[in-house]
């Protein structure tokens, strides 16, 4: 249970450092090319949900992260010895993600976002962050799990 708490923290530290860094170094400046014409780093001021959806509803979003944190805190806790490394260790990904964005919309009103990913056809993916990244693939493995009955213990 302690390494749990543990990675949890070290997602939000880490999404906040690199986030801090973000603004640091990317704020009012160029993009800066990691690999060209692939990956970017490029300061974005996200005012809405996942891509850019629903703008300024700043409130709203603050109110439905809180309900999921206290829905994930809720599960967890009486699910806890059903559920296998896995899913434990997903929903901590999910949850450190989560507060991980809520820090930034109740701190900034909006999310830093800095990660920008282009492909050859032209596709630019949307910016994203350390947090948004977590939350992305702890919900493609927690949907799996569900999916294939691989959630228990």
């Amino acid at each position: 249970m302690h390494l749990l708490y543990v990675i949890s923290i070290l997602i939000i530290i880490l999404d906040q450092l690199t986030k801090h860094g973000a603004i640091k170094y990317l704020k009012d400046n160029k993009p800066i090319a990691v690999i060209d014409n692939f990956l970017e780093f490029n300061y974005v001021e996200n005012f809405g949900a996942a891509f850019g959806i629903l703008q300024n509803c700043r409130i709203f979003f603050i109110i439905i992260t809180l309900i999921v944190i206290i829905a994930i805190f809720v599960f967890f806790r009486k699910n806890f010895y059903f559920l296998n490394k896995g899913m434990k260790v997903s929903l901590v990904m999910l949850l450190a993600g989560a507060i991980g964005n809520l820090i930034d919309r109740i701190r900034f009103g909006y999310v830093v976002d800095f990660i920008s990913v282009k492909f050859k056809n032209g596709y630019g993916f949307p910016v994203f962050n350390i947090a948004d990244s977590f939350i992305v693939i702890s919900t493609i493995l927690i949907i799996y799990m569900v999916l294939f009955d691989k959630y228990k213990v």
